[in-house]
C-alpha cells in the first residue's frame, strides 16, 4: 500500500472543484496497475463526490440544489454559524473508493472527482491510499 496527502485551495464559500487530475497525478507516480484508490477528506464542512464534469453548470446546479435542501435561514444552534456546511458535507460524504485498472482510474465517460467546499475559502487536504490487487 502507498498513501499520501494533497492540498486543495478553494476560492469561494461554496464550490465544487474538479480534482480528477490531482488524483490521477498521484496515481501516475506509483507503479500499481490494478487495485483500489481510497480518498478521504478530513474536514467536517467539505465533501467528496463523483459527478458530471463536462458541463460546469452541473456544479453550479448541485450547489444551488444543496442550498435549497439545506437553507441558511433555519434557527441553527451551532455557535460558529456554519451548520449548513456541516449538513451539506453529511449529504455528499467524506470518502470515495475508486477502481484502478491498467494504471488508470475507472470512471464513466462524463464522470470527474470533485472536492466539495461548503465553508470556504480555505486550503484543504485530501488523504489518499492505494490498495493493490
Amino acid at each position: 500500500m502507498v498513501s499520501g496527502i494533497f492540498n486543495v485551495s478553494t476560492s469561494s464559500s461554496r464550490e465544487l472543484i474538479n480534482i480528477t487530475e490531482l488524483v490521477s497525478a498521484e496515481l501516475a507516480m506509483n507503479t500499481i496497475s490494478s487495485g483500489l484508490l481510497y480518498l478521504f477528506n478530513p474536514h467536517t464542512t467539505a465533501g467528496l463526490t463523483i459527478n458530471e464534469g463536462a458541463d460546469p453548470d452541473v456544479r453550479t446546479d448541485i450547489i444551488k440544489g444543496l442550498s435549497h435542501i439545506v437553507p441558511d435561514t433555519l434557527n441553527y444552534k451551532h455557535m460558529e454559524g456554519n451548520s449548513p456546511s456541516h449538513l451539506m458535507a453529511l449529504l455528499t460524504g467524506s470518502s470515495l473508493t475508486l477502481q484502478i485498472e491498467n494504471s488508470r482510474l475507472v470512471l464513466g465517460t462524463w464522470q470527474k472527482i470533485f472536492f466539495c467546499e461548503y465553508d470556504g475559502p480555505r486550503v484543504r487536504t485530501v488523504n489518499w491510499k492505494i490498495i493493490a490487487d
